[in-house]
């Protein structure tokens, strides 16, 4: 199973330097998990920079993945992530939901960098 964070998104839907490393995950839509909260950041994001319009389609093709909403065990998992990583909020929703799915986090953001279970590649 595999989980791209909010980052790897919208560099995937830019067409960024690093959307490459992002494709392959993303493609695999029968192994690919959407945590809740990356549709909150990409809808934001793209919202912020193209439009609601853009921000729908980009969302929409995001669902083609199992959304994962949070739940009690995650949210306690991401606290206790957050204390002992020092992540905020979002980022610790994100691997704690990689974490029970017991899926690999692919990710640029330098937060996750030497976290196991993390596919990190530096932001072109």
């Amino acid at each position: 199973m595999n989980i791209v964070d909010s980052s790897g998104w919208i560099e995937y839907f830019d067409g960024g330097g690093n959307a490459e490393f992002f494709t392959a995950p993303i493609r695999d839509s029968e192994n690919l998990l959407v945590p809740a909260i990356c549709v909150y950041e990409v809808f934001k994001r793209i919202s912020l920079k193209r439009g609601e319009e853009d921000a729908l389609r980009a969302t929409g093709f995001m669902s083609l993945g199992m959304e994962i909403n949070l739940n009690r065990e995650i949210a306690v998992s991401a606290a206790q992530i957050s204390i002992e990583q020092k992540l905020a909020m979002a980022d610790s929703i994100i691997l704690a939901t990689a974490r029970a799915y017991d899926a690999t986090l692919w990710t640029q953001d330098e937060h996750f960098k030497g976290i196991p279970g993390v596919k990190f590649v530096e932001k072109k």
